[in-house]
């Protein structure tokens, strides 16, 4: 039986930290069980939250399953671990 490929992640940015599973799929993102778009209304955070994957250029062949707490517009940060 084969195995789903997946990688774990985590990240942190002053009090939030994020629990990051990447998949292959196509290019869906859920955050909280929400989707990308519902958890960061601004288009500022989502690029902040993709970017990693644009630069790669996986943004479409990969979905993130995202759990974060704490913080507050800081998530973003600790989500796509930039800095």
């Amino acid at each position: 039986m084969s195995e789903l490929a997946q990688y774990l992640g985590t990240g942190k940015r002053k009090t939030s930290i994020a629990r990051v599973i990447l998949r292959p799929g196509d290019g869906k993102s859920w955050i909280n069980g929400r989707t990308l778009e519902e958890y960061f209304p601004r288009l500022a955070h989502r690029k902040r939250v993709l970017a990693p994957l644009e630069v790669a250029g996986a943004a479409q062949t990969y979905d993130l399953r995202i759990r974060v707490h704490g913080g507050g517009y800081d998530r973003a940060g600790a989500i796509a671990v930039d800095d």
